[in-house]
């Protein structure tokens, strides 16, 4: 039975998220019909494009790039705010169209799957990436490309072909056509100083790359080059993991401040405002932390960074906060704070929780707040229950957002 490999890819995925929940309540106006990004307020530091509608890419505006930049090149460009909490709900609603199609799913990231769709056959995949594709956009309301090839890395390749609301195949007798006209930058692995490595010594195609001398590219790249080299042959063997079955090395969340905080409570709620977003994610994936740790820029752009192992894991929001607010009063110097972020390690399995006679007696309490705060903001919305030390405060009630380590992705070996 021949390998078949679908890569769903959200088109525009954080901006098609926003627009589909402004039409979703009463907004006439889709964001992806008009130069938009997302982004943040341009008079904060949030001031980096996340995301990009289609019309926009004519302005030459990138991902990554400031407000700032946009603004000068499309001075009518329209700027929205991201909306973590609903992108990882959409993510999750696509995902559950996903498992009709397929028992092994693979979650590359927030907006990308790979799905094992070695159950079907060639001539048919097409038809059903189409299906998928069409349920998708009429169910969810958002649109996604779709590669298809017998293994992740030509899947991937290829759902990056002409967008949007695509399916395209890239086989390996397709190669050749398809993908080694490509410019070398397009190609997996391969990055902006990659591409000008390769394009000083003129290599400026795919097709270029895979025809180069593998001990040549080595030489220059070491071990990396002999992974692209492969990666523009289309070799490689990786398998489609089912989602979870990758141990969950490490969750985080950080913020920048809108402007420098300099007194300790703002700093602390600024921690909790991170918690809120972060901890609730942790028990949803049914996870403890043994160790926390945090991390401080400041005004000069100095960075700091300490952690703390429990003696218990947890996944208390006011435990963990605590040992948070804990660790900031242990390495703050009382200099202006720019950026703060939390991480959790060492994450263990909750269902094998380990018992104890020394835990505080309090834990059970917390447990319970935090099951019923869970249940009020997964059923009536994030802002239907915020903590009274937002009020009246600059400090928002939920701060960050997504962050990779909470999805599986693919290394430089796939």
């Amino acid at each position: 039975m021949e390998k078949i490999v679908f890569h769903v890819d959200v088109n525009s995925a954080y901006l098609s998220w926003n627009a589909v929940w402004d039409l979703q309540h009463g907004k006439s106006l889709d964001l992806r019909t008009v130069p938009s990004i997302v982004g943040g307020d341009p008079e904060s530091r949030h001031g980096i494009v996340l995301a990009k509608s289609i019309p926009s890419k004519k302005y030459g505006i990138k991902t990554g790039e400031t407000l700032f930049s946009a603004l000068m090149k499309c001075p009518e460009l329209k700027i929205v705010p991201p909306r973590y909490s609903m992108y990882l709900k959409a993510s999750d609603a696509m995902v559950e169209i996903l498992r009709e199609y397929s028992p092994l799913i693979e979650r590359y990231s927030i907006d990308e799957c790979f799905l094992d769709m070695s159950h079907i056959q060639r001539k048919d995949a097409v038809k059903v990436a189409n299906e998928l594709k069409d349920r998708i956009h009429e169910e969810l309301g958002f649109t996604v490309n779709i590669g298809i090839s017998t293994g992740k890395l030509l899947a991937k390749m290829a759902s990056d072909f002409k967008k949007p609301n695509r399916v395209h195949t890239l086989y390996r007798e397709e190669i050749e056509k398809k993908m080694w006209p490509l410019p070398v930058e397009d190609m997996f692995m391969v990055g902006p100083r990659t591409a000008e490595k390769l394009h000083k010594m003129n290599i400026n195609t795919i097709g270029e790359l895979a025809r180069a001398n593998p001990q040549f590219l080595h030489a220059r790249f070491k071990k990396h080059g002999y992974m692209i080299s492969c990666y523009a042959r289309g070799i490689e063997s990786s398998t489609v993991k089912n989602e979870g079955t990758i141990e969950m090395k490490g969750m985080g969340n950080s913020t920048t401040l809108p402007f420098d905080f300099t007194d300790r409570i703002s700093c602390h709620n600024v921690m909790l405002s991170i918690g809120e977003t972060l901890v609730p994610r942790l028990r949803d994936s049914r996870k403890l932390v043994k160790t926390v740790g945090i991390h401080i820029r400041y005004s000069d752009f100095s960075s700091f960074s300490i952690q703390r192992t429990l003696n218990f894991p947890s996944d208390s929001t006011s435990l963990l906060m605590a040992t948070a607010c804990s660790l900031f009063d242990e390495i703050w110097n009382e200099e202006p704070v720019r950026h703060l972020g939390i991480s959790f390690s060492q994450l263990k399995e909750k269902d094998i929780e380990q018992l104890s006679l020394f835990k505080d007696g309090s834990a059970e309490k917390m447990k319970r707040m935090d099951q019923v705060i869970d249940m009020v903001r997964k059923n009536f919305g994030d802002d239907s229950l915020i903590r009274a030390t937002f009020i009246n405060s600059p400090v928002k009630a939920f701060s960050g957002g997504v962050v990779e380590k909470d999805y599986i992705f693919m290394n430089s070996h796939l």
